[in-house]
């Protein structure tokens, strides 16, 4: 992987290492191990941001985060983010989000989050991945209750990255914005009687309750699933930048595993589930089973 990516991802990690301290160009220079000027350039170029920018975007989703949740005022929010009062904080929340904070305060709806993409995975896409290393894999059966997933559909994407070039890596961003019935957004492979005409097989959506009478943000859509259970494959922790690795060993666990040996049979009416990849947890895909009839 090229230095300068590397660089650039160092200046990532030190702005969440520091992310409620000044952070000045000279400590991302000193992180990157590069000049200020050049250090700056690497970055802008790399992610389209200037280290500024990307900072602002960053700590306005922290505070857009607990004011959801209703962990903090908004003038406690303010200054965690880094504003010296709160009409600077409202006037760069609302050119991020497009509302005061206040009003999100009293009614969170959907809003885009900034997502703070590592630069080095985006050259790990490319790379060839030594699959000689196979890890255990956890294997656990878990029962969904019916529920509707409010969904973004692609063109004919059938995987991560043609999605993300599709619809934009910002979809992550108002999904993690809602709040979920798993505590997280989820990536789906639909099956067929779930597709529209001309969409994608693969989707981004959160899962919310059937009475759920919430914002559907624009360009989105729902489906209603019923109860079913899933057999969920989890990994063991890996490193952030062998995430490619550690998806497609569990995704080959999953293809070669037989789940008549413990009673089921695939239950391919459903969608095939997947959660964000985290080092720290391991890679993590749910599909669906249905009991063998005796």
């Amino acid at each position: 992987m090229k230095e300068q990516v590397l660089a650039v991802q160092r200046m990532q990690d030190y702005i969440e290492a520091n992310k409620t301290e000044e952070i000045s160009l000279s400590d991302l220079a000193r992180a990157s191990l590069f000049s200020p000027w050049y250090s700056y350039r690497l970055f802008r170029d790399c992610l389209g941001l200037t280290p500024t920018e990307y900072i602002r975007k960053y700590r306005l989703t922290q505070a857009a985060k607990r004011l959801r949740d209703g962990k903090v005022k908004v003038i406690d929010a303010a200054f965690d983010a880094g504003f010296s009062n709160v009409d600077t904080f409202t006037r760069a929340f609302y050119r991020e989000f497009g509302l005061n904070p206040s009003v999100y305060t009293k009614n969170p709806v959907p809003i885009t989050f900034f997502i703070p993409y590592g630069a080095k995975y985006r050259e790990l896409r490319k790379e060839n991945t030594d699959m000689s290393n196979i890890q255990p894999i956890f294997i656990q059966v878990v029962r969904k209750p019916e529920r509707l997933c409010i969904i973004k559909r692609g063109r004919q994407a059938a995987d991560y990255f043609p999605y993300c070039e599709e619809v934009s890596c910002d979809v992550w961003g108002i999904l993690m914005s809602m709040k979920s019935l798993c505590g997280e957004p989820v990536s789906m492979w639909l099956p067929e009687k779930y597709k529209k005409p001309n969409t994608s097989t693969y989707v981004q959506g959160v899962e919310v309750e059937t009475d759920y009478m919430g914002m559907i943000p624009e360009g989105f859509d729902t489906i209603r699933l019923p109860e079913a259970e899933y057999l969920m494959f989890q990994g063991p922790a890996f490193r952030e930048e062998d995430y490619c690795e550690a998806i497609r060993t569990v995704q080959a666990a999953m293809d070669s595993y037989d789940p008549s040996v413990i009673g089921y049979l695939w239950d391919d009416e459903n969608p095939r589930i997947q959660l964000e990849p985290r080092g720290e947890r391991g890679y993590i895909e749910l599909r669906a089973v249905r009991r063998i009839q005796k």
